[in-house]
């Protein structure tokens, strides 16, 4: 990637001119199966934009209350676009057809109009699940004109978990995101796909949110060369995960967290001393985090070798939190 970057020919992104940021784009948007894609900092932004060319002020958004969009992107949708969203479970990764008939039904009642649902895959919080695509296409075909945003921020952690093509699971959608900068290992960059009209509104916006960029095709090397090597080796990712998951399985059985559900690159469960964990595994060489105040994270990605599951292995078999 370094190498890449370092000879990348440039150009002026603002004039489209960069022309690998021309060619990452085009790549992307064969790949999702959509007619234009942008290139664009990050896959919040990316979300974002989507959510401004596909929805008005006022507008309501049915999501999973627990992804990305709604829970980690730090109130944007409501200071950007001044959109509400209307929630509903989605502990198990996906979302109930009948639970977003129901709130887009309510309309009749008085109620926001529903301008578009977004849904999560491969869905974080619930330990990277990946969505059926045959469910997609039933909530895209259920919820009528409205526009379907797949945030897609690891869509090809759920490509390799499925063997589903990535131009499947955007098919049902009117736009998509995809992180480079995850699985992927780019350091820089998201992408935005979707109908060419709506990508040209997508260019003003991402200028409007500060993020037209200039001589840039530097970064989009990089993501050239992510999307060309580093797309099958996340099975390697989800394998470490799954190893993973069975340890933390055995080490914390209060937690009753199933191994089985690890599917592709996240470990996570739920704990009453989840931070307390987190915290003391830090102190002994075992990086994770916390997505809510009883639920710990731990990812696994291209830095992550077999001796680090190994050394995981050996700190969980001595493992007890402390006592507070």
């Amino acid at each position: 990637m370094r190498e890449a970057m370092a000879t990348a020919v440039v150009g002026d992104d603002g004039y489209s001119e960069d022309p690998t940021i021309n060619e990452l784009e085009r790549r992307f948007a064969e790949l999702v199966g959509k007619e234009e894609a942008l290139f664009v900092v990050s896959g919040v932004m990316a979300n974002q934009i989507a959510l401004r060319v596909l929805a008005q002020p006022g507008d309501v958004i049915v999501a999973g209350r627990s992804q990305h969009l709604v829970s980690f992107e730090m109130g944007a949708a409501a200071r950007n676009s001044s959109v509400q969203f209307a929630t509903v479970d989605d502990a198990s990764g996906t979302l109930a057809l009948a639970d977003v008939l129901e709130l887009i039904d309510a309309e009749g009642d008085h109620q926001p109009h529903v301008s578009m649902v977004t849904v999560e895959n491969t869905h974080m919080l619930s330990g990277g699940t990946p969505w059926d695509v045959d469910d997609l296409r039933r909530l895209a075909g259920a919820i009528g004109e409205r526009s379907l945003h797949l945030d897609g921020a690891r869509l090809f952690n759920a490509v390799v978990a499925t063997g589903t093509s990535a131009a499947e699971y955007s098919a049902p959608a009117t736009t998509v995101m995809t992180c480079l900068s995850k699985g992927l290992c780019a350091p820089v960059g998201s992408l935005l796909a979707g109908p060419a009209a709506l990508m040209d509104r997508a260019r003003v916006e991402r200028k409007r949110l500060g993020g037209a960029m200039r001589q840039a095709g530097f970064l989009a090397a990089a993501g050239l060369v992510a999307l060309d090597t580093m797309v099958e080796r996340l099975n390697d990712d989800h394998v470490r995960a799954r190893q993973l998951g069975e340890l933390f399985a055995a080490a914390f059985p209060e937690s009753n967290y199933d191994a089985t559900t690890c599917r592709t690159n996240i470990v996570s469960f739920n704990h009453p001393q989840a931070r307390q964990i987190v915290e003391e595994l830090s102190q002994l060489g075992v990086d994770g985090g916390t997505v809510a105040p009883k639920r710990a994270r731990f990812v696994t990605h291209a830095g992550v070798s077999d001796d680090d599951v190994d050394y995981v292995a050996d700190v969980l078999a001595r493992f007890v939190p402390s006592k507070r």
